[in-house]
C-alpha cells in the first residue's frame, strides 16, 4: 500500500491529484466515500486536466477532461457525454483508514 494524503486533505466534493512510483492518479471524495482513477483519459491517453486538482466540473457532481469535455461518473468512472461515451476511466484501489487515505495494488 501506498500513502497518498490524511483524510482532511481531500474534503466532500473535491478532488486531488496524485502521483506514485509514476504512476498519475487522482483521488474524488463523494458523499464521503473515496474513488481513484488513473489521470488518464481513454479517448487520447492524455490527463484530464489542465489545472492541478482540477477534475471536476462546475457541479462537482461530473470529473470532467478538461481536454475534451468528456464527462465521467464519479462513482463508476464511465464516460456518459463525450468522444469517449461508454468507455471507463481506469479504477485503482483505495482503502481509507484512521491514518488517511492509500493506495492499494
Amino acid at each position: 500500500m501506498h500513502f497518498l494524503c490524511t483524510s482532511h486533505a481531500l474534503a466532500e466534493g473535491q478532488s486531488r491529484a496524485f502521483s506514485v512510483d509514476g504512476l498519475e492518479l487522482f483521488g474524488v471524495r463523494r458523499h464521503g466515500q473515496v474513488y481513484l482513477y488513473r489521470n488518464r483519459c481513454p479517448h487520447r491517453g492524455i490527463a484530464l486536466n489542465w489545472a492541478e486538482d482540477a477534475f471536476l466540473d462546475d457541479s462537482a457532481s461530473l470529473i470532467h477532461c478538461a481536454h475534451h469535455g468528456a464527462l465521467f461518473v464519479v462513482e463508476s468512472g464511465e464516460c456518459v457525454a463525450g468522444p469517449c461515451e461508454g468507455e471507463q476511466l481506469q479504477a485503482q484501489g483505495c482503502h481509507e483508514d484512521s491514518q488517511g487515505i492509500w493506495l492499494t495494488a
